[in-house]
């Protein structure tokens, strides 16, 4: 009996040992100086890492330019996109629930132009790049919304959908230090056989020069990119119930508007259905 207690005793202290062993001193199989020449190397180790990759994104960011991207050649040619920000755009002129989620995203966009904010900007040359390169603070030239006419939402609240005459906005996406030659404008078109009636804010389409180029969020944090209002002069009974294609395009520069791989670098297609 006193020979099986004494085993018992033995692999009871020996299970005890492998957390800490009070004879050796040792800790899970190690001594506290094992320990802390374990704990000393990882930490030098670690530290050094850590070092080698602060050191390394220091060094890639003297190279940056706080304005301005180092990489900017595939985004040479801007792409267009339409406010209201929908594709498909589908109402009933008589219902004013089914068109005014459009009409809001329209008054939305175009609260930054109202004239009352775009007075304290700067008078620009028209037909004139407005250069900035050496000047700190970048100023803005107005962009009026009363500029829009019928498509401003000034006279017509609604934008002209409530006469199922929709305005549909164009813009240019932003690209830094972007020159468009010659005389850029937006021009639309619908894909069928009877061309539809449109009208254009301003007038013919046109994308002045003197809001080019652009230096950047950073730098120009006040900028608005000019807009151009198609309104769609939607008549006959062959322009309403059915799907209508619109493409708009960026014409009369040197901007591509005509690559298959990319849909949207310089035009932009969307769909319209107006019920009466």
């Amino acid at each position: 009996m006193a020979n099986k207690e004494e085993k018992a005793d033995e692999k009871k202290t020996t299970w005890k040992d492998t957390i800490y062993n009070p004879r050796t001193g040792e800790f899970i199989g190690r001594t506290a100086s094992s320990w802390g020449l374990i704990f000393l190397f990882y930490l030098v180790f670690y530290g050094f890492l850590a070092g080698m990759f602060t050191l390394t994104m220091w060094v890639m960011l003297q190279t940056l330019d706080d304005y301005t991207p180092k990489y900017r050649d595939r985004v040479a040619n801007p792409g267009l996109m339409i406010r209201p920000r929908y594709m498909d755009i589908s109402f009933n002129r008589s219902i004013p629930q089914q068109y005014n989620k459009y009409v809001s995203h329209m008054e939305s966009f175009l609260r930054p132009y109202n004239d009352s904010l775009q007075v304290a900007n700067k008078n620009c040359t028209l037909g004139e790049y407005y250069e900035q390169d050496n000047d700190e603070e970048k100023k803005v030239c107005p962009f009026m919304r009363s500029q829009l006419q019928q498509c401003s939402g000034l006279g017509d609240a609604t934008f002209g959908y409530s006469e199922g005459q929709p305005c549909i906005l164009v813009k240019m996406n932003r690209v830094i230090g972007l020159r468009p030659r010659g005389d850029p404008r937006i021009s639309c078109a619908a894909k069928r056989e009877n061309p539809l009636q449109m009208l254009y804010y301003p007038s013919e389409g046109k994308l002045d020069k003197s809001y080019f180029p652009y230096y950047g969020k950073k730098a120009h944090p006040n900028y608005l990119q000019p807009v151009v209002a198609v309104k769609l002069m939607l008549q006959s009974d062959e322009d309403f119930n059915t799907e209508l294609t619109i493409e708009c395009k960026i014409e009369g520069t040197d901007l591509r508007n005509n690559d298959e791989r990319d849909k949207f670098l310089g035009r932009v297609t969307f769909r319209v259905i107006v019920s009466k």
